[in-house]
Protein backbone atom coordinates (compact mmCIF):
# COMPACT_ATOMS: atom_id res chain seq x y z
CA UNK A 1 0.00 0.00 0.00
CA UNK A 2 1.56 3.49 -0.73
CA UNK A 3 -0.97 5.45 -1.84
CA UNK A 4 -0.08 6.07 -5.81
CA UNK A 5 -3.48 5.95 -7.44
CA UNK A 6 -4.26 7.65 -10.60
CA UNK A 7 -7.96 8.15 -10.76
CA UNK A 8 -10.71 7.94 -8.64
CA UNK A 9 -12.76 6.26 -10.62
CA UNK A 10 -13.30 2.34 -11.65
CA UNK A 11 -11.84 1.76 -15.01
CA UNK A 12 -14.19 -0.10 -17.44
CA UNK A 13 -15.36 -3.17 -16.61
CA UNK A 14 -14.69 -2.57 -12.98
CA UNK A 15 -17.97 -2.82 -10.45
CA UNK A 16 -18.16 0.20 -8.38
CA UNK A 17 -15.99 -1.60 -5.60
CA UNK A 18 -13.31 -1.61 -8.03
CA UNK A 19 -13.29 -5.57 -8.60
CA UNK A 20 -13.38 -7.42 -11.60
CA UNK A 21 -13.35 -11.31 -12.60
CA UNK A 22 -10.61 -12.93 -12.13
CA UNK A 23 -10.43 -14.43 -15.81
CA UNK A 24 -8.61 -17.42 -14.52
CA UNK A 25 -9.57 -19.44 -17.99
CA UNK A 26 -7.63 -16.88 -20.09
CA UNK A 27 -4.14 -17.25 -18.33
CA UNK A 28 -1.65 -18.76 -20.73
CA UNK A 29 0.62 -21.27 -20.61
CA UNK A 30 3.12 -18.90 -19.87
CA UNK A 31 1.82 -17.20 -17.59
CA UNK A 32 0.81 -20.44 -15.45
CA UNK A 33 4.78 -21.70 -16.06
CA UNK A 34 6.11 -18.18 -14.26
CA UNK A 35 3.70 -18.90 -11.01
CA UNK A 36 4.99 -22.46 -11.23
CA UNK A 37 8.91 -20.98 -11.20
CA UNK A 38 8.29 -18.66 -8.51
CA UNK A 39 5.98 -20.98 -6.29
CA UNK A 40 8.93 -23.52 -6.45
CA UNK A 41 11.51 -21.69 -5.76
CA UNK A 42 10.23 -20.00 -2.97
CA UNK A 43 9.10 -22.36 -1.13
CA UNK A 44 12.38 -24.08 -1.24
CA UNK A 45 14.31 -20.86 0.51
CA UNK A 46 11.16 -20.41 2.62
CA UNK A 47 11.15 -23.55 4.66
CA UNK A 48 13.75 -22.59 7.72
CA UNK A 49 12.56 -18.11 7.17
CA UNK A 50 8.94 -17.98 7.24
CA UNK A 51 6.62 -18.21 10.14
CA UNK A 52 4.88 -20.88 10.65
CA UNK A 53 1.40 -19.42 10.07
CA UNK A 54 2.58 -18.41 6.90
CA UNK A 55 3.79 -22.26 5.99
CA UNK A 56 0.71 -22.81 7.25
CA UNK A 57 -1.61 -21.05 4.81
CA UNK A 58 0.24 -22.02 2.02
CA UNK A 59 -0.52 -25.89 2.99
CA UNK A 60 -4.30 -25.09 3.73
CA UNK A 61 -4.73 -23.42 0.99
CA UNK A 62 -2.55 -25.68 -1.68
CA UNK A 63 -1.60 -22.81 -4.00
CA UNK A 64 0.47 -24.68 -6.25
CA UNK A 65 -1.59 -26.33 -7.98
CA UNK A 66 -1.22 -26.48 -11.72
CA UNK A 67 -0.07 -22.63 -11.98
CA UNK A 68 -1.97 -19.26 -10.87
CA UNK A 69 -4.56 -20.17 -8.14
CA UNK A 70 -8.32 -19.73 -9.44
CA UNK A 71 -9.94 -17.27 -6.56
CA UNK A 72 -13.27 -18.83 -6.50
CA UNK A 73 -11.19 -22.47 -5.65
CA UNK A 74 -9.06 -20.16 -2.71
CA UNK A 75 -12.25 -18.36 -1.32
CA UNK A 76 -13.84 -21.76 -0.66
CA UNK A 77 -11.32 -22.31 1.51
CA UNK A 78 -10.25 -19.03 2.91
CA UNK A 79 -13.78 -18.10 3.68
CA UNK A 80 -14.03 -21.50 6.11
CA UNK A 81 -11.21 -20.46 8.15
CA UNK A 82 -11.39 -16.70 8.71
CA UNK A 83 -14.03 -15.51 7.03
CA UNK A 84 -11.77 -13.75 4.09
CA UNK A 85 -11.96 -13.92 0.48
CA UNK A 86 -10.14 -12.87 -2.25
CA UNK A 87 -11.10 -10.02 -4.93
CA UNK A 88 -9.64 -9.67 -8.65
CA UNK A 89 -8.75 -5.54 -8.99
CA UNK A 90 -7.10 -4.09 -11.94
CA UNK A 91 -4.23 -3.33 -10.29
CA UNK A 92 -3.72 -0.48 -7.36
CA UNK A 93 -6.92 0.98 -6.03
CA UNK A 94 -7.68 3.82 -4.27
CA UNK A 95 -7.27 4.40 -0.62
CA UNK A 96 -10.51 4.33 0.67
CA UNK A 97 -11.76 1.46 -1.75
CA UNK A 98 -9.06 -0.58 -0.14
CA UNK A 99 -9.83 0.02 3.21
CA UNK A 100 -13.16 -0.72 2.89
CA UNK A 101 -12.33 -4.17 1.71
CA UNK A 102 -9.97 -5.33 4.34
CA UNK A 103 -12.66 -4.05 7.00
CA UNK A 104 -14.90 -6.71 5.31
CA UNK A 105 -12.73 -9.34 4.88
CA UNK A 106 -12.16 -8.93 1.06
CA UNK A 107 -8.01 -8.96 -0.15
CA UNK A 108 -7.47 -7.09 -3.28
CA UNK A 109 -5.56 -8.60 -5.49
CA UNK A 110 -4.20 -7.96 -8.93
CA UNK A 111 -5.16 -10.59 -12.22
CA UNK A 112 -2.01 -10.05 -13.35
CA UNK A 113 1.39 -11.87 -13.73
CA UNK A 114 5.10 -10.75 -13.98
CA UNK A 115 6.57 -11.54 -17.27
CA UNK A 116 9.61 -14.39 -17.38
CA UNK A 117 12.45 -11.75 -16.65
CA UNK A 118 11.17 -9.92 -13.91
CA UNK A 119 10.87 -12.69 -11.95
CA UNK A 120 13.29 -10.99 -9.48
CA UNK A 121 12.11 -7.44 -9.22
CA UNK A 122 8.59 -6.15 -9.95
CA UNK A 123 7.36 -2.65 -8.42
CA UNK A 124 3.77 -3.20 -9.06
CA UNK A 125 2.40 -5.89 -7.11
CA UNK A 126 1.21 -8.80 -9.39
CA UNK A 127 -0.97 -11.97 -8.51
CA UNK A 128 2.28 -13.32 -7.05
CA UNK A 129 2.81 -10.93 -4.58
CA UNK A 130 -0.77 -11.16 -3.66
CA UNK A 131 -1.81 -14.35 -3.19
CA UNK A 132 1.41 -15.64 -2.66
CA UNK A 133 2.70 -12.87 -0.40
CA UNK A 134 -0.51 -12.42 1.35
CA UNK A 135 -3.18 -14.54 1.42
CA UNK A 136 -1.36 -17.66 3.25
CA UNK A 137 -0.90 -15.28 6.56
CA UNK A 138 -4.77 -14.75 6.21
CA UNK A 139 -5.79 -18.52 7.11
CA UNK A 140 -4.21 -17.46 10.43
CA UNK A 141 -6.94 -15.87 12.80
CA UNK A 142 -5.25 -13.68 14.63
CA UNK A 143 -3.40 -12.38 11.58
CA UNK A 144 -6.87 -12.29 9.57
CA UNK A 145 -8.07 -10.03 12.86
CA UNK A 146 -5.37 -7.33 12.53
CA UNK A 147 -6.16 -7.12 8.71
CA UNK A 148 -9.57 -6.14 9.55
CA UNK A 149 -8.75 -4.20 12.13
CA UNK A 150 -6.40 -2.41 9.67
CA UNK A 151 -9.11 -2.10 7.27
CA UNK A 152 -11.28 -0.21 9.59
CA UNK A 153 -8.14 2.27 10.90
CA UNK A 154 -7.42 2.81 7.25
CA UNK A 155 -11.27 4.58 7.12
CA UNK A 156 -10.18 6.60 10.19
CA UNK A 157 -6.65 7.72 9.20
CA UNK A 158 -8.34 8.91 6.04
CA UNK A 159 -11.02 11.25 8.25
CA UNK A 160 -7.90 12.44 10.19
CA UNK A 161 -5.42 13.49 7.53
CA UNK A 162 -2.95 10.65 8.95
CA UNK A 163 -3.29 8.29 6.09
CA UNK A 164 0.56 8.49 5.49
CA UNK A 165 1.42 7.20 9.06
CA UNK A 166 -0.94 4.63 9.06
CA UNK A 167 0.71 3.56 5.68
CA UNK A 168 4.02 3.25 7.35
CA UNK A 169 2.15 0.47 9.86
CA UNK A 170 0.91 -1.00 6.99
CA UNK A 171 4.87 -1.50 5.13
CA UNK A 172 6.23 -2.01 8.23
CA UNK A 173 4.31 -5.02 9.60
CA UNK A 174 2.02 -6.72 6.51
CA UNK A 175 4.23 -5.96 4.22
CA UNK A 176 8.33 -5.89 5.21
CA UNK A 177 7.31 -7.79 9.05
CA UNK A 178 9.64 -10.26 10.82
CA UNK A 179 8.74 -11.87 14.15
CA UNK A 180 10.87 -13.14 17.06
CA UNK A 181 10.13 -16.91 17.22
CA UNK A 182 11.59 -19.60 19.48
CA UNK A 183 13.65 -20.94 16.59
CA UNK A 184 14.85 -17.20 15.80
CA UNK A 185 13.70 -14.25 13.52
CA UNK A 186 11.28 -15.30 10.78
CA UNK A 187 9.40 -13.74 8.05
CA UNK A 188 5.53 -12.85 8.00
CA UNK A 189 5.74 -10.02 5.54
CA UNK A 190 4.52 -10.59 2.31
CA UNK A 191 6.67 -7.73 0.31
CA UNK A 192 9.60 -10.41 1.84
CA UNK A 193 8.45 -14.00 1.43
CA UNK A 194 7.55 -12.71 -2.14
CA UNK A 195 11.00 -11.88 -2.81
CA UNK A 196 13.92 -14.25 -3.38
CA UNK A 197 16.69 -11.48 -3.18
CA UNK A 198 14.93 -9.68 0.24
CA UNK A 199 13.95 -13.33 1.51
CA UNK A 200 18.26 -13.27 2.35
CA UNK A 201 19.25 -10.48 3.09
CA UNK A 202 16.43 -9.38 5.80
CA UNK A 203 17.42 -12.28 7.81
CA UNK A 204 21.28 -12.91 6.30
CA UNK A 205 22.60 -9.89 5.83
CA UNK A 206 24.76 -7.68 8.11
CA UNK A 207 23.16 -3.71 6.64
CA UNK A 208 20.02 -3.72 7.87
CA UNK A 209 19.04 -2.53 11.27
CA UNK A 210 16.36 -5.00 12.82
CA UNK A 211 14.90 -3.21 15.88
CA UNK A 212 12.09 -4.02 18.16
CA UNK A 213 8.66 -3.22 16.68
CA UNK A 214 7.44 -0.21 18.75
CA UNK A 215 3.84 1.40 17.00
CA UNK A 216 4.99 4.92 17.21
CA UNK A 217 8.07 3.95 16.30
CA UNK A 218 6.65 2.58 12.98
CA UNK A 219 4.29 5.38 11.73
CA UNK A 220 7.17 7.94 12.37
CA UNK A 221 9.73 5.88 9.94
CA UNK A 222 9.45 6.17 6.35
CA UNK A 223 10.04 3.59 3.62
CA UNK A 224 11.87 2.56 0.60
CA UNK A 225 9.33 1.32 -2.22
CA UNK A 226 12.60 0.90 -4.25
CA UNK A 227 14.71 -1.16 -2.57
CA UNK A 228 15.79 -3.70 0.23
CA UNK A 229 15.02 -2.23 3.66
CA UNK A 230 17.31 -0.23 5.78
CA UNK A 231 15.62 -1.14 9.28
CA UNK A 232 13.14 -4.44 9.57
CA UNK A 233 11.01 -4.17 12.96
CA UNK A 234 10.36 -7.68 15.15
CA UNK A 235 7.64 -8.21 16.69
CA UNK A 236 6.89 -10.49 19.32
CA UNK A 237 3.87 -11.92 18.25
CA UNK A 238 0.47 -11.87 16.39
CA UNK A 239 -1.27 -11.63 19.31
CA UNK A 240 0.79 -8.44 20.43
CA UNK A 241 0.48 -6.98 16.71
CA UNK A 242 -3.18 -6.93 16.97
CA UNK A 243 -3.65 -6.29 20.19
CA UNK A 244 -1.06 -2.45 19.65
CA UNK A 245 -4.03 -2.27 16.51
CA UNK A 246 -7.07 -2.32 18.24
CA UNK A 247 -6.42 0.50 20.77
CA UNK A 248 -7.48 3.98 20.53
CA UNK A 249 -5.18 5.98 17.59
CA UNK A 250 -6.66 8.99 18.19
CA UNK A 251 -4.21 9.74 21.22
CA UNK A 252 -1.59 8.27 19.19
CA UNK A 253 -2.11 10.74 15.99
CA UNK A 254 -2.31 13.62 18.54
CA UNK A 255 1.12 12.77 19.30
CA UNK A 256 2.54 12.28 16.09
CA UNK A 257 1.49 15.95 14.88
CA UNK A 258 4.43 17.12 17.23
CA UNK A 259 6.88 14.69 16.51
CA UNK A 260 9.17 14.44 13.50
CA UNK A 261 9.91 11.78 11.30
CA UNK A 262 12.88 8.97 12.01
CA UNK A 263 15.35 9.29 9.42
CA UNK A 264 15.65 6.30 7.19
CA UNK A 265 17.98 4.12 8.24
CA UNK A 266 18.62 5.97 11.73
CA UNK A 267 18.60 3.94 15.10
CA UNK A 268 16.67 6.33 17.78
CA UNK A 269 17.97 6.13 21.57
CA UNK A 270 15.11 4.52 22.90
CA UNK A 271 15.09 1.78 20.23
CA UNK A 272 14.83 -2.13 21.28
CA UNK A 273 17.57 -3.21 18.98
CA UNK A 274 18.44 -7.02 18.09
CA UNK A 275 21.20 -6.09 15.44
CA UNK A 276 22.16 -2.53 14.83
CA UNK A 277 23.41 -2.97 10.83
CA UNK A 278 26.30 -1.74 9.14
CA UNK A 279 23.74 -0.08 6.30
CA UNK A 280 26.87 -0.97 4.32
CA UNK A 281 24.35 -1.48 1.43
CA UNK A 282 22.64 1.56 1.66
CA UNK A 283 25.12 3.81 1.82
CA UNK A 284 26.60 2.03 -1.40
CA UNK A 285 23.73 2.90 -3.24
CA UNK A 286 21.76 6.30 -4.48
CA UNK A 287 20.07 8.42 -1.76
CA UNK A 288 16.63 7.34 -0.19
CA UNK A 289 13.40 8.71 -2.05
Amino acid sequence: MDGSHTSSEPPSGAGADWTIDQGWDTYSRAEHQVWTTLYERQTALLQDRACEPFLRGLEALDLHGDGIPDFRQINAQLMGLTGWQVVAVPGLVPDAVFFEHLANRRFPAGRFIRTRDQLDYLQEPDVFHDVFGHVPMLTDPVFADYMAAYGRGGMRALSKGHLAHLARLYWHTVEFGLMRTDAGLRIYGAGIVSSRAESVFCLDDPSPHRLDFDLVRVMRTPYRIDDFQPTYFVIPSLEELLAASLQDFGPIYEALESLDDIPIGEVARADGIIHRGSQTYHLSRSDPQ
